[in-house]
């Protein structure tokens, strides 16, 4: 009597999957538990001291009892302060979800909003919303994520020759792109009020100060759920950086793959930018940082990547509120100053 033997390899497979998952897990709960932390921490921090227990007493209770602050304390922590880390966490999030997963798509590590001029496109569409309709809000995200679909759409189809969209082409499109976006920015910014240029400048930089709370619930959702999508199309991502044809032999709807990741890391970047203005650098280094210390596999790094970027910006964020109080200083500029020299090193590491 003979016993049929599992397949070695099926049983290989599955303890890949389960460590996979495992993995996973554990890098995700880390991650979501130091953000949930820094939202804590960093709300207390400001150019207006609040006491450190009362505070904290508050925000455990959910802001359902002031726990000895003043009225103006507690509109500080909880219309100010709060939403605005918030609102970093999601534009963080976005972007680095975004720029993890067009890396993986089109299989080049530099593939980045703010390189491919994506980001750009979302500020034309963000600056036409606001000179045309500034009445309406939602015209803001609406055609920010128009823009940057359209600009994502004419870097791709640029770069792809007969060989495919090889990193080369993929940055000299990206930077044709940005150039003549930037130049439309600049005619945009004229047909402006002179009192509105200078805010809309620092705006261009990055500025999470003037967003309209009826808006933070969407760019939150919208991070979120743009996450979780992504991260279910993590498998063929995995696949398709084999190869199109590779990934098409294994079963991937390479064209269907291709339609969702676009669309949705358009509508990301749109979000985001219609929030907070470019902020760069944060899906470029953030998906590194997650790759180097978890794996390619985009099942971990897509999620690692969300949670990193949210983290990244909300301390970002701080520095940029806190370093020469009462003024400002924009959060792009300090993405970049810390965005920068940390690409650099990754460069010269790998």
């Amino acid at each position: 009597m003979t016993v049929a033997l599992s397949d070695p390899a099926g049983v290989v497979a599955m303890r890949n999957s389960r460590v996979t998952l495992r993995k996973t897990l554990i890098s995700c709960v880390a991650l979501a538990l130091a953000l949930l932390v820094a939202v804590i921490l960093l709300s207390l921090i400001g150019s207006e001291p609040l006491p450190v227990r009362d505070s904290l007493c508050s925000l455990l209770s959910l802001g359902t009892s002031p726990c000895g602050l003043s009225p103006d304390q507690f509109d500080i922590l909880f219309q100010i302060r709060l939403p605005r880390i918030l609102l970093a966490a999601a534009v963080g999030g976005s972007l680095a979800t975004a720029g993890a997963s067009y890396q993986a798509l089109l299989r080049n590590p530099l593939a980045e909003p703010y390189l491919l001029g994506i980001s750009n496109g979302a500020a034309v569409g963000t600056m036409v919303a606001l000179v045309f309709f500034g009445a309406n809000q939602w015209s803001r995200p609406v055609l920010a994520f128009a823009g940057s679909l359209l600009a994502t759409l004419t870097v791709y189809r640029l770069a792809r020759g007969r060989t495919g969209a090889t990193p080369e082409r993929l940055i000299l499109a990206g930077v044709i792109v940005t150039t003549f976006l930037s130049s439309v920015i600049v005619f945009v910014t004229t047909l402006m009020d002179a009192t509105r240029i200078r805010s809309f400048t620092f705006w261009l930089l990055g500025d999470l100060s003037g967003t309209s709370k009826a808006l933070l619930p969407v760019t939150i959702s919208i991070a979120v759920i743009g996450a979780l999508a992504l991260t279910l199309n993590a498998r063929s991502l995995n696949l398709l950086m084999l190869g199109e044809r590779d990934a098409f032999d294994l079963g991937v709807e390479v064209r269907r793959v291709r339609i969702v990741v676009f669309v949705i890391a358009s509508l990301l970047v749109g979000s985001s930018v219609a929030a907070s203005g470019s902020v760069g650098y944060v899906g470029l280094v953030v998906p590194h940082l997650a790759r180097l210390s978890l794996g390619s596999d985009n099942r971990i790094s897509i999620p690692a990547a969300a949670l990193g970027g949210a983290l990244f910006v909300i301390v970002a964020d701080t520095v940029a509120r806190t370093a020469i109080a009462p003024r400002e200083l924009p959060v792009g500029a300090i993405t970049a100053l810390i965005g920068a020299p940390l690409f650099i090193y990754l460069l010269k590491r790998g």
